[in-house]
């Protein structure tokens, strides 16, 4: 005992001086920074002049050169991807799990469903702590409890599926008090197209780290004959990111950036939680650009989930098997290698393509100068929405004919539907404060999940069941499946209408946060000579008789 007491003082003694060692070296950075800038950074910004502008633009540069905040940024951004990772091993080798636990495709999806049962439900929760308490140690004992539940799921015996299911409910737990405060922790970093940049790298992490799940979980299966192996990858690297969390990452104070830049000029305080609550029910943008991305998530939840699952069933009903469990194994982590990586390239570009898609229509740029409009973010999710629903249509019934066109479909439909994973998060940014981010992203979670990816998997794989019957051949668990995948094409539609009418009230609930934060009448509003028409999209032919109204509003 005492051998293992020293040992223990030892190893905590070491982690004490290299994270000291660290901060010093970091600091020491940081001072020749701030030496080396200090003639530019000091003093009042006066944002409605043009040395007010210049300065403000220096200030939102120097957020870059803090290696501090970089540090911080790259590490989330690594938590990110494991957590995208983690999920996604599952779905690699769900085959292999309906075969060990010798369940049917509605248990199947029910892995996915109790897994966002914990995750959104405990959403509220970290919600309502990030807003109060540190963040940092939020998510330290979050990420603990998540890499234990990893490890645990993988011992569960063969008879006990109920005990497997439970701790896969658990590891959501974990992950639910990471997802919902590190965008606010970014948010509080950067502002303007820093803060958009930062998100769109962060939410990188969402496609590449679902691909790298489904190629890491089927591959690590294959090459040690067994599947909780590929499960327990995200668990190992689970203990890493932990311990760095612990080493490096420093909470922001909450609207920092936004202080320092003069973006805040009132006091904000924190309210009661139902006022919260109260404020978000009321924020428009919010509620239906909310419901808009909860459609995008039930579709891409149910394509990442049961794609891979369909081209088995068709591959086994090609070589003439009874069971995708007679396939072999190298085919399987083949399909799952070639959807991994359409789903890493396609969704890094979608993130990619609709970040900068948005930027460029906010502030005019090239061929967009002539339909500028500051409702950028909205307009470009519904876009994407309209763009994936022929592509995904046409994708599943490609299957049994050419899976070089089905391969091209859905790599478009993928592109085209992660358009909204980063400016969705940059628009409610925009129209909620900051003691409030928190609360909104966790209700964002909870609803979207509740009706998106948690229900979606189990909803398709009930609807499956019940198209096919009695019939367990390959060809009916596939046919069934793309019947069943009417409902995700429909949901797409529907997501394209309500963000398009998030675009038509995003003006107004943009102009009542800086009224909020105090700075209505500054350059983040106006232009250079003060009028209201840049900001409120009143140049815009699109909206131009809504926003003049809105404008005029404004002005009185």
């Amino acid at each position: 005992m005492e051998f293992f007491a020293s040992l223990r003082s030892q190893i905590m003694d070491f982690f004490a001086r290299l994270r000291q060692r660290i901060a010093d070296f970091i600091a020491n950075i940081e001072k020749m920074i701030s030496t080396k800038n200090s003639h530019s950074e000091n003093g009042y910004v006066d944002t409605n002049s043009l040395s007010g502008k210049i300065s403000s633009e220096k200030k939102t540069s120097s957020e870059f050169r803090n290696p501090r905040v970089i540090l911080s940024v790259s590490i989330l951004f690594c938590i990110n991807l494991l957590n995208y990772m983690d999920r996604y091993t599952i779905a690699g080798v769900l085959t292999n799990i309906q075969t060990f636990y010798k369940i049917d495709d509605a248990q199947a999806g029910l892995l996915q469903t109790v897994f966002f049962i914990f995750f959104m439900f405990c959403s509220p929760v970290c919600g309502f702590l990030g807003d109060r308490y540190n963040r940092k140690w939020i998510m330290i004992v979050g990420i603990a409890v998540w890499v234990g539940a990893v490890f645990g799921s993988t011992l569960v015996p063969a008879d006990k599926f109920w005990l497997f299911l439970l701790l896969r409910g658990i590891v959501g737990v974990g992950e639910a008090s990471y997802a919902v405060i590190s965008p606010s922790i970014i948010a509080d970093m950067f502002t303007g197209q820093n803060r958009s940049r930062m998100l769109m790298i962060f939410y990188f992490a969402i496609p590449f780290g679902s691909g790298l799940g489904f190629i890491v979980g089927s591959t690590v299966a294959a090459w040690t004959g067994h599947w909780s192996w590929g499960v327990r990858v995200t668990g190992v690297l689970g203990i890493l990111c932990l311990v760095m969390i612990i080493l490096f990452i420093q909470e922001p104070e909450r609207g920092a950036a936004e202080r320092e830049k003069g973006e805040i000029a009132a006091e904000v305080v924190n309210t009661s939680y139902l006022d919260d609550i109260k404020a978000l029910a009321t924020n428009l943008t919010y509620v239906f650009s909310t419901a808009g991305y909860t459609a995008i998530v039930f579709v891409v939840g149910t394509l990442t989930w049961w794609a891979p699952t369909a081209i088995e069933h068709n591959e086994a009903y090609k070589q003439g098997l009874n069971s995708t469990g007679l396939l072999d194994p190298d085919s399987k982590a083949q399909i799952n290698l070639i959807f991994g990586v359409i789903t890493c390239v396609g969704g890094i570009a979608g993130v990619a393509l609709g970040s900068s898609l948005s930027m460029f229509l906010r502030s005019g740029y090239g061929p967009f100068r002539f339909v500028q409009t500051v409702r950028s973010d909205p307009i470009i999710c519904g876009a994407g929405a309209l763009i994936g629903l022929p592509t995904l249509f046409f994708s599943l019934r490609m299957i049994p004919t050419s899976m070089p066109a089905t391969y091209i479909l859905m790599f478009i439909t993928i592109t085209a539907t992660c358009f909204n994973w980063a400016t969705n998060v940059d628009m409610l940014m925009a129209v909620v404060i900051p003691s409030r981010r928190n609360a909104a992203n966790s209700w964002q979670i909870l609803l979207s999940h509740m009706f998106g990816d948690a229900s979606g998997p189990y909803i398709i794989g009930m609807i499956s069941d019940a198209i096919r019957g009695d019939d367990s051949s390959p060809y009916g668990h596939y046919h069934s499946l793309v019947i069943s995948f009417y409902l995700p094409n429909a949901l797409l539609l529907v997501s394209a209408v309500l963000f398009f009418v998030s675009a038509y009230t995003f003006v107004k609930d943009n102009n009542k946060f800086k009224e909020y934060m105090g700075v209505a009448g500054t350059s983040s509003d106006k232009n250079m000579d003060g009028d209201l028409s840049l900001a409120t999209g009143r140049d815009n032919r699109a909206f131009s008789v809504t926003d003049r109204e809105e404008a005029e509003t404004t002005k009185i």
